[in-house]
Formats: structure tokens, sequence, C-alpha cells
């Protein structure tokens, strides 16, 4: 310093207020450094949209005893790129349709549902009808077909009842297949409110919107899927993978569904599809 500055460095920390020893300080990789930035690369390439935070929750959920700051550390020193946050579409609150209004308080409160389209490599269209239970942030199907009709949509919902149980309520948009009077009448006949959204207005349905959003930045947008098969068998991977292994910020980055656990017996009769009436 005293060549540089024709100072000595006495005099030049007490100019700047600065303890000396900071000048000879030399910071010190744990021994567990290179192989926690094996592990955050590792994880960052095969969850190529996650961010440091929910990095940092799966590292913790396997054993690492680490905190964010040390992760995110780590992981601009790697060149590892944060991806950006997707725009809030607007507050699901503050509306005036009653279905706004209602805020899911426990599992099997609310459910909402939604028809997510995609294609195969050879531009035959896939389309894709997405379930999730609003509480607890779970998705509880994600069925793949070419086409679908209302009373495919009653037969995914029967069989998540019998797995899961009946909810109190199920939010949707006005499309036919969920306002077709089968689909209302089978779940008014087993005591399920529907809760339509006003037309064009998606943040209406803000839970499933936002799991669309997840699931199309995850897996659509990086997959170009071969056959319906191919489809069906990788949707379904990442369904798992989304709640069983997928920190969730507003679940305290904890998966939704970390085990998975067996739902209430219902009666099939009580379920029996009846959609010609």
């Amino acid at each position: 310093m005293r060549e540089t500055l024709a100072v000595s460095e006495r005099r030049a920390c007490r100019v700047l207020g600065q303890v000396r020893r900071t000048q000879r300080y030399t910071p010190r990789m744990g021994d567990d450094e290179v192989l926690l930035t094996t592990n955050i690369v590792s994880l960052a390439r095969h969850y190529g949209r996650y961010g440091y935070r929910r990095i940092t929750a799966m590292l913790r959920a396997d054993g690492w005893g680490v905190n964010h700051k040390r992760v995110e550390r780590i992981w601009r020193q790697e060149g590892l790129k944060v991806p950006t946050k997707q725009p809030k579409r607007g507050r699901l609150w503050l509306n005036d349709g009653s279905c706004i209004r209602l805020r899911p308080e426990h599992r099997n409160h609310v459910w909402a549902y939604d028809f997510v389209f995609d294609g195969t490599r050879e531009g035959r269209p896939l389309k894709l009808l997405n379930v999730v239970d609003e509480f607890t942030r779970e998705c509880l199907a994600i069925e793949v077909a070419r086409k679908q009709s209302s009373r495919d949509v009653l037969r995914t919902l029967a069989g998540l009842m019998l797995r899961h149980g009946i909810p109190k309520h199920i939010r949707s948009d006005n499309g036919p297949e969920f306002v077709a009077k089968a689909v209302r009448e089978w779940l008014s006949r087993l005591g399920v409110e529907t809760l339509f959204i006003e037309p064009g207005s998606p943040w209406e349905n803000g839970y499933i919107e936002s799991f669309n959003g997840k699931f199309r930045d995850e897996l659509l947008n990086g997959e170009i899927f071969t056959t319906l098969k191919e489809a069906q068998v990788l949707t379904e991977l990442w369904r798992r993978e989304y709640n069983q292994v997928r920190p969730h910020s507003s679940l305290g980055y904890k998966p939704p569904a970390p085990e998975a656990a067996p739902g209430p017996l219902i009666a099939d009769h009580i379920l029996t599809l009846d959609v010609d009436t």
C-alpha cells in the first residue's frame, strides 16, 4: 500500500475508519465447498427453472446445513441464472364475484380445474386437464388426451374423489366442458358447489392459472412430445415431482405432498357416472 499510495497502511486505515486486520483477511472456503458447489450445479441443471432459494430448500431437505446467502454466493460465482418471475396478474380477492371472495381454508375446501393445450411433434393437438387443490397446492391430476369432453371431465373427477374425497367447491372458467348440464347436475348431487369466474377474467382463477404457468414454464416449453403416450408419461412424472419434491414458496419452501397419503374411502355408488340423464 505504501508503494501505491505513498502512505502507510496504518494511516490509510485510520483515514478510512477501517480496521487494519480486514486488509489481511483472506476468506476461507469450507471443506465441503467443492461438494456443495457440485450439488448446486447439478440441481440447477436438472431443475432449470428453479432459483437459488428453492435450490436451498432442496439442499436442506437433503441434509445440507446451508442458508440461502451461501447458496446465492455459489450460484452467482458459477454464473447460474436466476429465472425471472412471472408478472402478477392482479389480486384474487378484490372482484365482485362471490367465487373470488371464497378463500380456501382446508384440504378439499376448493378445487380448481382448467385446460391447457399443447401438441406432439407432427402437429396433432394435446388437451390437458389440470386439477389442483387450492389450499394444499397439490396437483391432483393432469389428464392428457387428444380430445376431452364433459364426460371425460366427469370420469377424471370421479376418480379423484374416490382417492381424495369430495370437495366443497370447485372453481373453473366458463368452458363448455365445465358448464355442461351433465357436469353441473352430477356435482350438485354430490353437494359440490360450482364457482364460475367472470368471462375474460382468468386472474379470478388465480391458483390454477399460477399452476398452469409453472407447468408450461417448467415442462411444456422445454419438451417436444413425439407421441401421446410420451406426453402422458412425462407429465405424470413432472406432476409427482411437483407434488413430492418441488419446494413451494407459499408453503414455506416445502412440497405440497411429500408423502402420498390415502384419502377417505367413498362408496363407489356415490360417484357413479350418469351423464345421460
